[in-house]
């Protein structure tokens, strides 16, 4: 089930296509076992959306009864603000429908690998309570995920650790050093941001492990409660990793955690 972000032309929209439209996919588990919903975020250097982290996660997610929608948000030639506006704006819809759906809606997560990582931490950084006196009744609701959930995530566009490329499709060629910092997650953690969990490889090349280090390390000096792996094998992109049984092990640890923050109700199939 398809639901478009905006009934009209999206912000800054370049075009009528579905190229330019961003979408939220539904994939809800039967009613009874109904509880959060999360919005999955696919990576691809914010030049694509990797099919491997969409679809399958949401499968799984329903497979362990939870709720999930995946979100085709704008990349390139789209840059910032325009991803994390389709971001907001997805986490808004989701709680403007949370009665019809059947979700809580104060249990709406996003998850997201790489790019979408970086995408999710910049959602629990850049928020906003919602605009009381908006026309639209979505933009009356909070953009404020409740949880965050990231994969071996793009968090810094600082140097050394940042992937150029991310980069690159947010800022342009040539990005201020204001620029990047803004996009710096970790430099925008406050108490507020949203519980979190993260998981990396030790063999990341392409985004180093010390991404979600940083990010959990700022959730840690303001005493927002994360949990964070760090696998020894796997390199960067292995999704589901069950080419790599020790990492796949993140979907156990995972389904435990947002079971734990309430994700999935008494009814749902459990491990």
């Amino acid at each position: 089930m398809f639901y478009r972000l905006w009934v009209d032309a999206a912000p800054s929209a370049q075009g009528i296509t579905d190229v330019h439209e961003p979408t939220l996919e539904l994939f809800l588990v039967p009613e009874a076992e109904r509880a959060g919903l999360v919005i999955v975020c696919p990576g691809g250097a914010y030049r694509g959306r990797a099919n491997h982290e969409g679809y399958p996660i949401a499968r799984w997610l329903n497979e362990i009864g939870i709720s999930a929608a995946v979100l085709h948000y704008r990349v390139y030639p789209y840059q910032y603000p325009v991803p994390l506006i389709d971001g907001q704006r997805a986490v808004r819809l989701a709680r403007h429908h949370a009665a019809e759906w059947g979700i809580r809606p104060d249990r709406i997560a996003t998850l997201g690998f790489s790019a979408g990582g970086h995408l999710v931490s910049t959602l629990g950084t850049r928020f906003d309570s919602g605009d009381a006196e908006a026309r639209d009744p979505i933009d009356r609701q909070s953009s404020r995920p409740d949880a965050l959930v990231m994969c071996y995530p793009v968090i810094t566009f600082t140097e050394p650790y940042t992937h150029n490329g991310s980069v690159t499709a947010q800022l342009g060629e040539e990005p201020s050093e204001e620029q990047r910092q803004m996009l710096s997650s970790e430099l925008q953690v406050t108490a507020s941001t949203p519980p979190s969990f993260l998981w990396h490889t030790a063999e990341d090349t392409a985004v180093p492990p010390e991404n979600s280090m940083l990010f959990a390390t700022a959730l840690s000096r303001h005493r927002v409660p994360f949990e964070l792996h760090i696998y020894e094998q796997g390199a960067h992109g292995v999704g589901l990793s069950h080419a790599v049984p020790d990492t796949a092990q993140w979907t156990v640890q995972c389904e435990r955690w947002l079971r734990r923050m309430g994700y999935a109700s008494a009814n749902a199939a459990t491990e």
